[in-house]
């Protein structure tokens, strides 16, 4: 990057290779060793702002972003001259180094909108606005003044006003959290010039382009943003400018035209308003009628135009429509902003509003019905205006919460909705058909549900539709309405009302992902798993074909995985297709496990990083269907899964874990028998999780499983070995999840091998270990265990060692026998003990650097809670008293 002769693309490469090198590497993580070195650290930071600086624009973004990286990392605590080295260049004059500054405070500074707050962001931000506030607000009003003066020199318009869109969105930043004393004194500066250029136009700074915004929509898009964040937060000290504010915007979007590059421009000004219309003290600003007809007239009613970029998208990019348009992505389009508008008119105004648009409904409706092929839209933009006045709150779980009594929406919905739906061709007036659909999903808890019940078959029919996006909301609109809870929280729409429909459901579900652009529709699949969750055996028959259609699409997409929730909800179908059969008939595992198996090598054998944790879900929840042995396919995968590449994985760790006990529940003994040469690499794999603070739950998990299922005499050899590593991690890092696993260990091995045989180990390690660890551990710690399970192992643990245990008796531990018998009744008792110490909080949450794929929990392979103290101990406490009576009648007179 220094070479002056290097070409310019090696040098964007350069720049490219280092930020991600920055990326991956500058975070020092706790266990893991340090990539870059101390002296190399100080030099990057000594040069790389000088060098950002006096790099051509493509380097400089780069730099950039690698100087924020590390500033999120270092700044302020170590690198503190970071601010003033920035804020000296604003003298330099050169607008190109000025905006690399703007630039890299930009990307330093707006991680303050979203974090909570905290001494450290307080104390971080007034440091920065001690160095940056008065150079900043000095550097606008310079600005400002160098846009007059060049005002007919486009070339040097377009450098002033980027940096003005800079600064504008530093101002939002640096006063996000909290209105600055700097800021508040000088408000008539920034204020007057916001206004100012609101009201600007210059010809020069216009683009030809309808598709991209130009400087001047950029930077009246975050004046919009700025003053709604004042009128919103600051209302009191905002209020003297407030009227100007909403006049000029008022202006701005009276004026604006329909084309997509002034989309962010209008709906950030719309949003202004909406901001404005709910605070109660504005409200005198709408009062009047003819202001509100207005509003509604000009503002609101063209920004809900379906336009024909909307219709393009709708065709042509359909997973961006549905993202916009289900998911809530559409924050910045003018139709969310024009209904967040009427939201926010009908807190104050809702009989008004209500009445000025039930009249523009009604017109839109008889326009479309005087001609419906031609006039479509007009019926888009009803349905639209009466879902953003109907709906006053809303979830994604739930739908609309909350709905304006004003409207009614049955009518509604059966005299304008179901007739489109109704229609004999699924494939005309596609947008009208999502729309319906849309309105079905959304007013879910309005609508009665006998409604409901008329509109499934319905819906399942426009799973065939051609539309990417009407069949997607079909299937989105059914996954919705099975997940409905009725009375006693069982599902609103049960499995025998579905009855009739089973068979065309399943087929239209398996037939849409063969539709163009739907192979891994996300929407499609998880309406597949719902559907199966729902309806449970009365699957069981078409399961054959299911499981077929799966495995295909499991193995095409094992090809290349690129879409995370298709993928995981198909392995939800593929447990729920084993759970429900196996439910029914257990020798059943035997034909899913021929369907799957071939998939799953092939998947093994390539190394899909994506699918190996979901495939070890699967073959624990297969393996775990099995009553007695473990089948011989089994075992030959065994020695593999011990292989240490597999664990270096933190994705694969809580899948494989899990199957692992799934081998030492079902075949302990054949492991013991045929593959005892294993068992060191068993116990290899606990070694490596039990150093990690973030896996050491996991290796106590395959111990305590090994301690249970394995026969004692496999295990003998290397019982020493491991209570010696268990006490080696207690030296070097005690972390309060380390001790309750470890607590809940020592007591399940003192169930499984007496409480004589846990005092031995530990006293063969070291003499008085025993009264050690009691004393130092379990008596002051076993408080802080969690989990019913947990707990009863510890108090059947405990309740041996204080009555099946001479020596606690007769030697000096009987000191302890009195307090051991008050922690385990506090254990009873008392209310758990969840504190932790303050050095330990966000110890669980280890980055790993570069992209690993994180683990994502199958919830129908879910595991039973399995206790291993069921069969022998029920209730602890009657268990510790029974203990007690014998142990009284063995030594009269001493307890």
């Amino acid at each position: 990057l220094l070479e002056k002769s290097q070409e310019n693309v090696i040098k964007v490469c350069a720049s490219v290779t280092f930020k991600n090198y920055i990326k991956r590497n500058w975070r020092i993580v706790e266990d893991e060793p340090n990539k870059i070195c101390e002296s190399d650290r100080i030099a990057i930071k000594a040069n790389i702002v000088p060098l950002m600086l006096s790099s051509p624009e493509q380097i400089q973004k780069q730099l950039s972003d690698a100087i924020s990286i590390i500033g999120r990392e270092d700044f302020p605590q170590k690198w503190p001259d970071l601010l003033t080295e920035m804020v000296n260049r604003f003298q330099s004059g050169d607008f190109h180094v000025i905006n690399g500054v703007l630039r890299t405070a930009h990307s330093l500074f707006k991680r303050y909108r979203h974090e909570f707050k905290s001494n450290e962001l307080w104390t971080e931000i007034k440091l920065v606005l001690d160095a940056f506030a008065l150079p900043l607000t000095n550097l606008f009003k310079a600005t400002i003044e160098l846009c007059s003066t060049h005002a007919n020199d486009g070339s040097a318009l377009k450098v002033l006003f980027s940096s003005l869109i800079l600064i504008a969105k530093l101002f939002y930043s640096l006063n996000f959290q909290d209105l600055p004393e700097f800021f508040e004194d000088n408000m008539e500066t920034w204020m007057t010039n916001f206004h100012s250029l609101l009201t600007l136009d210059n010809k020069l700074l216009q683009t030809d382009d309808e598709e991209e915004a130009g400087l001047l929509e950029l930077l009246k898009s975050q004046i919009c943003d700025n003053a709604a964040l004042y009128a919103q937060k600051y209302d009191e000290e905002f209020q003297p400018y407030l009227p100007r504010f909403v006049t000029a915007i008022w202006n701005l979007l009276v004026t604006t035209g329909q084309e997509v590059k002034y989309d962010l421009l209008v709906s950030n000004a719309i949003q202004f308003l909406a901001s404005v219309c709910e605070r109660p003290h504005y409200k005198h600003l709408f009062e009047d009628q003819n202001t509100l007809t207005s509003i509604c007239e000009k503002v609101i009613v063209p920004n809900m135009e379906f336009r024909a970029a909307d219709e393009e998208a709708f065709e042509d990019n359909s997973e961006e429509y549905i993202r916009r348009d289900l998911e809530g992505s559409d924050i910045d389009t003018r139709r969310r902003a024009a209904c967040d508008l009427v939201r926010g008119l009908c807190k104050f105004f809702e009989g008004p509003v209500t009445g000025i648009f039930s009249g523009y409904v009604n017109s839109m409706l008889q326009e479309y019905a005087k001609n419906p092929s031609v006039n479509w839209k007009h019926k888009d933009a009803a349905i639209y205006l009466v879902t953003s006045l109907a709906s006053k709150a809303q979830t994604q779980k739930h739908g609309i919460t909350q709905a304006n009594e004003l409207v009614n929406l049955t009518e509604f919905f059966v005299n304008h909705i179901q007739p489109d739906l109704k229609s004999a061709t699924v494939n005309e007036f596609p947008v009208l058909k999502a729309d319906g659909i849309k309105y079905i999903m959304i007013f879910r808890n309005q609508v009665p549900k006998e409604q409901l019940l008329v509109s499934i078959p319905l819906l399942i029919n426009h799973l065939q539709a051609e539309s990417i996006v009407v069949h997607t909301y079909a299937a989105h609109a059914l996954e919705r309405l099975f997940t409905m809870r009725g009375t006693n929280n069982a599902t609103l729409i049960t499995a025998a009302e579905m009855a009739p429909f089973v068979e065309v459901l399943l087929t239209n579900l398996f037939k849409a992902l063969t539709l163009p652009g739907s192979s891994e529709n996300e929407y499609i699949m998880k309406a597949i798993m719902r559907s199966f969750s729902l309806l449970q055996e009365s699957i069981i028959p078409y399961i054959p074909s299911v499981i077929t259609q799966l495995t295909q699409k499991l193995l095409a997409v094992s090809k290349n995985p690129s879409k995370p929730h298709f993928n995981h909800y198909m392995f939800e179908s593929i447990c729920l297709s084993i759970r429900i059969t196996c439910k029914a008939n257990p020798e059943a595992v035997g034909s899913f496990e021929e369907a799957l198996f071939l998939v799953f090598t092939e998947i093994l054998q390539n190394d899909v990083q994506e699918f190996i944790p979901y495939v070890f879900q699967v073959m624990s929840l297969l393996l775990e269907m099995h009553k007695n042995e473990i089948p011989s396919s089994y075992m030959a995968l065994f020695p593999h899964l011990l292989q240490p590449v597999l664990w270096e994985r933190t994705g694969n760790i809580p899948p494989l874990v899990r199957l692992l006990q799934a081998y030492l529940e079902r075949g302990a003994s054949t492991i013991a028998s045929a593959a005892a040469d294993k068992i060191p690499g068993l116990l290899g794999v606990f070694q490596k999780l039990i150093a990690s603070k973030a896996n050491d739950h996991q290796g106590f998990y395959l111990l305590n499983s090994i301690i249970e299922h394995m026969p004692p005499e496999s295990v003998d050899q290397y019982r020493k070995q491991i209570f010696i590593l268990l006490f080696q991690r207690l030296q070097n890092s005690k972390t309060t999840k380390f001790i309750k696993s470890f607590l809940v260990f020592i007591n399940l091995y003192c169930v499984r091998y007496g409480a004589l045989a846990l005092q031995e180990i530990f006293d063969s390690i070291q003499p008085k270990m025993f009264g050690m660890v009691l004393e130092k551990i379990i008596i002051p710690e076993i408080q802080k265990v969690s989990g019913q399970v947990e707990k009863k192992i510890c108090a059947v643990g405990i309740t041996k060692i204080l009555t099946e245990c001479p020596p606690m008796m007769d030697t000096e531990y009987t000191k302890l026998w009195i307090p051991l018998l008050q922690a385990l009744i506090g254990l009873f008792e008392l209310p758990e003990d969840d504190t932790i110490p303050d050095e330990e909080h966000f110890i669980d949450i280890e980055d790993t650097p570069g992209y690993q794929t994180a683990f994502s929990q199958l919830a129908f392979a879910g595991k039973k809670e399995h206790d291993p103290v069921g069969q022998m101990v029920n209730n602890p406490r009657i268990h510790l008293a029974q203990s007690l009576h014998k142990l009284s009648t063995a030594c009269p007179g001493r307890v």
